[in-house]
């Protein structure tokens, strides 16, 4: 293969890294409504924005060209709330 067919598909392993990332962070802040929850810990509050934070910020383990750490560090943000609601919902409904 050639440059350019490098360069193409660099270019569309690129693309599709970024529009991963993109829609883990639209899901994390879907998942932000999770928040208002007050049983959820304060550790996953904090996750939450740590996920978002880290997302949006220039400062990465592994160099922008290559989300793979973005889309990680949201998919175990959205695993933590998801968790997190599930105990606090079993929670409410022994309660109940």
């Amino acid at each position: 293969m050639d440059g350019n067919t490098w360069l193409v598909l660099a270019t569309i392993v690129t693309v599709v890294m970024v529009v991963a990332a993109l829609v883990l962070l639209v899901r994390v802040f879907k998942a932000r409504r999770l928040l208002v929850d007050a049983g959820i810990p304060l550790r996953n509050k904090a996750l939450f924005w740590t996920a978002v934070i880290y997302t949006i910020s220039p400062v990465d383990l592994l160099p922008d060209p290559i989300y793979l750490d973005d889309i990680g560090v949201l998919l175990i943000a959205l695993k933590a709330l998801h968790s997190a609601a599930q105990r606090a919902g079993l929670e409410r409904a022994e309660h109940e």
